[in-house]
């Protein structure tokens, strides 16, 4: 980001899936930005007798928790409003119950303390905190990959995207997600069954590499809790149950498949993010699925193949947060971009309006 005259203090709300949060982030008259304060109030235990997440109950608790969110930041900076210059907000995509009640709390705020208001795209949030956490330069490579989202984006810009690829059904969170509930392990699944696979054997069951053999960074995930389904059954049916070593071993195989499929689509990826020799080669992962330490390792052996600089922002950083919402902001504000209280909530926002927009919509929201 260029340098500015004054450092500038920006407020970030989310309420995009089932995080509550509110951040402030100052951008420095050198363009350095520095987290002043982030809260995110998760909703895990409403959710959980559901086994996923219910936008209706979603939407109240936001609507219920933003001001304290915003109560919180203010207090842990020991800041007033006064002290804000503008104010970002997660404008889509997402539940759109949730989005709506982040944007009129944003838009609340705003008019009552008289500030600028910018609407941002979830997505770029995340795709945009490599920048925050370690100022990396445009252009650089990134995954996004979560419980509702998964594609390889070429980021040049703060509204500036190239997508690459994605998933064409799941995300691979779903997948994790829906593969602890076939095995009654608890949610989120994505750290469950890692826990699991570390003491199974991976080659025991083999699953399918769905779209391996297409050509391109496309990716499916679906195809792969069907599997695992099925193998789930049929040990059931062999010994009617399954023992701990069998479930061990059937999210040892899960995971083995679903880190096999990202690290090829990700050698492809990187290959035509080369072929554009940037100054700095770097790929970058977002999202709570990028906290999955045989992933994490996975891809950094592809990127070191490749040349590339590997970077995984911390894991609050990576999973839903305000900061990246309050930083996006900035770049956008920086850029000359305002909105005002015609900003409307959007449940689908493709980064990249060039590219065709993917299929179906996931249990987490609509894919972008």
């Amino acid at each position: 980001m260029g340098a500015m005259s004054k450092p500038l203090i920006f407020l970030g709300l989310e309420s995009s899936c089932d995080d509550t949060a509110a951040a402030l982030v100052r951008i420095g008259s050198d363009g350095a930005p520095d987290i002043l304060a982030s809260v995110v109030h998760g909703q895990a235990m409403l959710h959980a007798d559901y086994g996923g997440v219910v936008p209706e109950i979603a939407a109240r608790a936001h609507a219920e928790k933003l001001d304290t969110c915003v109560r919180e930041v203010l207090g842990q900076a020991g800041l007033g409003l006064a002290d804000v210059d503008a104010v970002a907000v997660t404008a889509g995509p997402g539940l759109i119950g949730g989005v709506i009640a982040g944007v009129m709390c944003a838009k609340g705020i705003a008019a009552g303390a008289g500030l600028p208001l910018v609407g941002v795209n979830h997505l770029a949030g995340h795709a945009l905190t490599p920048r925050l956490t370690d100022r990396v330069a445009y252009p650089y490579l990134m995954l996004l990959v979560s419980g509702g989202h998964c594609q390889f984006l070429i980021v040049r810009g703060p509204d500036d995207f190239t997508r690459l690829g994605g998933t064409i059904d799941d995300a691979p969170g779903e997948a994790f997600d829906k593969t602890a509930r076939l095995l009654g392990l608890p949610q989120p699944g994505g750290p469950s069954v890692e826990r699991e696979a570390a003491h199974g054997d991976a080659s025991r069951l083999r699953f399918p590499r769905p779209l391996l053999d297409r050509a391109g960074c496309d990716m499916s995930f679906s195809g792969l809790k069907t599997a695992l389904l099925r193998a789930r059954d049929q040990i059931v049916a062999e010994k009617s149950g399954l023992t701990r070593q069998d479930r061990a071993d059937l999210c040892a195989g899960f995971q083995a498949a679903v880190c096999d499929v990202l690290a090829e689509k990700t050698r492809r990826a990187l290959s035509l993010y080369m072929a554009e020799a940037p100054a700095a080669p770097l790929i970058a992962v977002a999202g709570g699925v990028a906290a999955n330490g045989p992933i994490r390792a996975a891809l950094t052996d592809v990127a070191a193949e490749a040349g590339a600089r590997f970077l995984a922002p911390p894991l609050a950083l990576c999973t839903d947060n305000a900061a990246m919402i309050a930083y996006a902001g900035a770049e956008l504000y920086a850029q000359g971009h305002r909105d005002d209280m015609t900003l409307a909530a959007r449940p689908r926002w493709p980064l990249d309006n060039a590219s065709p927009a993917m299929l179906g919509s996931g249990k987490k929201g609509a894919k972008a």
